[in-house]
């Protein structure tokens, strides 16, 4: 089934997606927002675009695994979203996934003034990676 996996912010919304057979994720893109309304629009297009079946919305949760205000905005984006596509919504702990992500990044030799143009379709591939390792483990 082909997912689509969101790192939603204020600022920047991340995508990436998996393959039908759920395989393997990659990163699409990263877009500058100026509302939850454009991330709504660029996201329904993608779904539309390319046959999305579930969408994956990495949860900043707190390090105690707490929700807070930021956690609010994503689920609230989340219910828009799903209710505009009709497509289901999971929502997957993205604790870290940022970190992981610059030092991916770094460790490719990508300078620091230069990652933010990557940073956050790579941490939606990483969410939407995680929940698919999680998802065949749980099968097993």
């Amino acid at each position: 089934m082909k997912m689509l996996g969101i790192d939603y912010g204020d600022r920047y919304v991340g995508f990436a997606e998996c393959d039908d057979m759920e395989i393997i994720a990659y990163p699409l893109e990263s877009v500058r927002i100026k509302s939850m309304k454009e991330a709504i629009s660029v996201s329904e297009s993608i779904v539309i675009r390319d046959n999305i079946r579930k969408i994956i919305i990495g949860l900043p949760l707190m390090p105690d695994g707490a929700e807070g205000i930021r956690a609010s905005k994503t689920r609230t984006f989340g219910r828009v979203l799903e209710k505009v596509t009709n497509v289901p919504i999971i929502y997957y702990d993205e604790r870290l996934t940022t970190v992981q992500a610059e030092e991916y990044l770094s460790e490719g030799g990508i300078k620091k003034k230069d990652m933010k143009k990557y940073t956050d379709k790579l941490s939606a591939q990483i969410i939407l990676n995680d929940y698919m390792n999680a998802k065949s483990l749980r099968k097993e």
